[in-house]
């Protein structure tokens, strides 16, 4: 049988549930959205109030923060209902989706209402974060239990990539095939398949060895700040670390998940750690004053507000009062912090004697001997456990790359003597002449990983789609390098532009190497690809080279840096080959207007891009101005010569004085970042190679882009746009400096006063730009601005 999804339904619309729906409604399926009728409500009753539950979650949804919907039209595809007047709508859906209470009996009542309604060969899943998944559709029908399987989502479901997938015996293969592929390619996640065992892999990770790293500070009089110091980004995960993760899932949430998975795995030695008596204590404590994390504003951290500003207090764990956050300082953490590479940080911090090596070891080891000891049993493999570990909670390094980059032969003598008893499989592996879990060839590249059942290595499955920088690298395609950026080929004529400064920040190497690649056109590469596999695409200009500059009154420079960075993003626009962007993330300032430059974007669906400069005191100097004008007015007035500029005009101005951001790739098509003819990809590791397709079908009879007019609209125009900023000043909605920059854009976005509208040459506004922007460095104020957005990373209103 072949599956397709045209429709789909959700049942529970809370977080989780509404979250589901509403990333499938951005990919551009109608969802049926149901819950619970309201209470001291009946049939016959006005839909409204029937639905205010459903719809009250809706507008939530619609209105929460961060989004949850690519753009503010797709919730127009969610049409609401109630499980007891709509049960019957569920027959026109190919795929619904389970997402109710976390209670056996309520899940299999809900199955076998679903099985009365549903159309034969429609995919019906949970959403169960550890129930079974066989004990879930146990005394259905045939059908419904080959069409039934768990599809575990991580909340929220838009941003978090991982996807569980979760068969029972009796489900079809194929489907299961279909629900990996429509996962990875339509959703855009990173799918596990897991078997059908308690909490399945992320969450029976999380709650375990989380639970060993809680119960590991209470024993040894650690601290709540000490222990998040440790266990963020200095080990490779999130900032969230440990005890800002309870609070940010709930302290009701993680004792519930914890006390089910307790009674659920009677047969796991490691199951007391679930149960231990300080942490018991604590959380007991916690859930009888409702200090229930960041929903109530308090849990291990107490938000308060000081002087304007929030605050965290963290709990002191002996006494159980919150107290005044304090700087956290170990000599190891200090000493190995700038260690690059994440591995060879952790295996530097673990082999310290100080309490931050100590817990670290301690943290690792469990990670290490708890991975070996479940494989097998709740994964086929070593790859499934590091990728649910990775994808599901952010982590760079999954258990077996850890322990791989540590040292695995070195490191089991060491977990003997700590009281570690590690699978017997790992000692096998070593002893048989497989020193890693991951094998690599001589470049580097890993090319399989350990099967304990084949007593060997066996190859990972090639992904054409899956294109990695470092292979390449790894490989010998590197043609050209600078410290912060590098040109390599990534085969049939295309080569790749990769920045790799800091936070890819638009640099002077990357400026280099933008004129080394254009070179490289003329002669060795047919197409270009611009992008990195960074955490974010660009986050704009190095602003520290203009304070630099303007400190040592470097005018020239700052004159001819503007002038080269605008030559060479037209030579990118205009190139005799085709130059395809692919923007992700982060993507501001001179990284949006150097997406810009290309002659397609292939853009991530999480993409977050605007011209930010205003907030430091600058304007769009290297052709943004320009751009959008381009992009938002002159298709407006090209069509229609006598339409009214204005509303189009404001649009541009707006985005640019109120440095405003795309939520998505979707919402910045309609901010006129992206045009029409550019795509967006869901899933982030096809992103270099779908930039590559695109060059590649560009390329035959590939016919240059032109440079054209810009429609400049003139005096009246300029007059409109400063009234608007002066608005917003009476309404204290701008200071008197915004006023000065908001006139320096509205000057040339208009066209520099111009008597009457015109079209100009593109050359034009980008003077204009120039000529602004060095006036703007001129400015104390502007310079203040600038060295507080470095100092604090926010922006200074002067």
């Amino acid at each position: 049988m072949s599956y397709q999804i045209r429709k789909a339904a959700v049942i529970g619309s809370g977080t989780m549930g509404g979250g589901i729906a509403a990333l499938l409604a951005s990919v551009g399926i109608p969802v049926l959205l149901l819950d619970i009728p309201a209470p001291d409500t009946k049939p016959g009753d006005a839909p409204a109030k029937r639905n205010a539950i459903v719809n009250g979650n809706l507008t939530n949804l619609i209105k929460g923060k961060p989004a949850q919907f690519f753009k503010a039209a797709d919730a127009e595809l969610v049409t609401t209902g109630n499980t007891e007047d709509d049960l019957q709508k569920l027959a026109d859906a190919d795929w619904v989706v389970e997402v109710i209470i976390e209670k056996l009996p309520i899940k299999q009542d809900l199955m076998a209402r679903i099985d009365a309604v549903r159309k034969p060969g429609s995919i019906i899943t949970t959403n169960t974060s550890g129930l079974s998944i066989a004990a879930i559709c146990h005394g259905r029908s045939d059908d419904f239990r080959r069409h039934f399987l768990g599809t575990h989502f991580f909340n929220p479901p838009r941003y978090l990539k991982l996807l569980e997938i979760i068969p029972h015996p009796d489900t079809d293969p194929a489907l299961v095939d279909f629900m990996f592929k429509f996962g990875t390619e339509r959703l855009g996640k990173g799918c596990v398949l897991c078997k059908d065992t308690p909490n399945f892999i992320a969450n029976r990770f999380i709650s375990i060895i989380g639970s060993i790293g809680i119960n590991y500070a209470l024993d040894n009089g650690y601290t709540v700040e000490e222990v998040d110091a440790i266990t963020g980004p200095l080990i490779g995960h999130p900032k969230t670390a440990t005890f800002r993760l309870q609070d940010l899932v709930g302290i009701d949430v993680s004792v519930y998940v914890g006390r089910n998975l307790y009674d659920a795995v009677v047969d796991d030695p490691w199951r007391d750690v679930l149960h231990h008596e300080k942490a018991d204590q604590l959380f007991d404590w916690l859930m009888s004053n409702k200090f229930l994390g960041r929903k109530t504003k308090q849990g291990f951290y107490k938000t308060v507000t000081v002087k304007g500003e929030r605050v965290h207090m963290p709990l002191n764990l002996q006494t159980l009062e919150y107290e005044e956050p304090q700087k956290v300082r170990f000599d190891s953490v200090g000493k190995h912090r700038k260690i690059e590479n994440t591995g060879a940080r952790i295996k530097a911090m673990i082999n310290e004697e100080d309490r931050a090596g100590q817990y670290l070891w301690h943290l690792h080891a469990a990670l290490f001997t708890y991975a070996s000891l479940k494989l097998g049993e709740i994964a086929n493999t070593i790859v499934d456990i590091d990728n649910a570990n990775k994808w599901g909670f952010a982590h760079e390094l999954g258990p077996f790359e850890i322990w791989d980059a540590v040292g695995v032969a070195e490191t089991l003598p060491r977990l003997a003597t700590s009281g570690y008893e590690v699978a017997g499989w790992v000692f096998e592996m070593v002893d048989s002449g497989h020193p890693t879990f991951y094998q690599r060839n001589d470049k580097g590249v890993v090319v399989g990983y350990y099967d304990p059942t084949k007593k060997g290595y066996v190859p990972l499955k090639e992904d054409k789609r899956v294109i990695i920088i470092n292979t390449l690298r790894a490989e010998g395609k590197e043609v050209e390098r600078l410290e912060g950026a590098s040109l390599l080929d990534m085969g049939d004529g295309v080569g790749l532009l990769e920045f790799h400064s800091k936070m890819n920040a638009i640099d002077a190497d990357i400026i280099e190497m933008v004129d080394k690649a254009l070179k490289r056109l003329d002669d060795h590469f047919d197409g270009l690809v611009i992008s990195n596999q960074g955490d974010s695409f660009s986050v704009g200009a190095n602003l520290m080279m203009v304070v630099m500059g303007v400190h040592s009154e470097q005018w020239d420079q700052l004159d001819y840096g503007v002038r080269s960075a605008q030559t060479l993003y037209q030579m990118l626009r205009y190139a005799p080959k085709p130059v395809v962007t692919a923007p992700f993330g982060m993507t501001l300032g001179g990284g949006a207007e150097i997406t810009m430059a290309g002659a397609r974007i292939v853009a991530h669906s999480e993409l977050y891009m605007g011209l930010v400069e205003f907030g430091v005191g600058l304007i769009p100097g290297w052709g943004g101005c320009k751009e959008l004008l381009r992009r938002v007015v002159n298709p407006v007035m090209e069509a229609t010569p006598n339409a009214d500029v204005l509303p189009h005009l404001q649009k541009v101005f707006e985005q640019i004085a109120l440095a405003k951001v795309s939520e998505s790739a979707m919402q910045a098509r309609e901010m006129g970042f992206l045009l029409p003819g550019d795509r967006i990809v869901m899933n982030r590791d096809h992103l270099l190679a779908e930039a590559k397709r695109e060059v590649l079908h560009l390329i035959p009879n590939y016919v240059p882009l032109r440079s054209g007019k810009i429609w400049a609209a003139g005096r009246d125009a300029l007059s409109a746009l400063e009234v608007g900023a002066w608005m917003l000043r009476a309404g204290n909605y701008a200071t008197d400096y915004d006023i000065v920059v908001a006139n320096k854009l509205a000057y040339i976005l208009t066209g520099g006063g111009l008597s009457e509208p015109q079209w100009v040459d593109e050359q034009y506004i980008l003077d204009l730009e120039r000529e602004a922007i060095l006036s703007l460095m001129h400015e104390e104020k502007t310079l203040a601005r600038i060295q507080y957005m470095l100092e604090n990373g926010s922006p200074l209103r002067n």
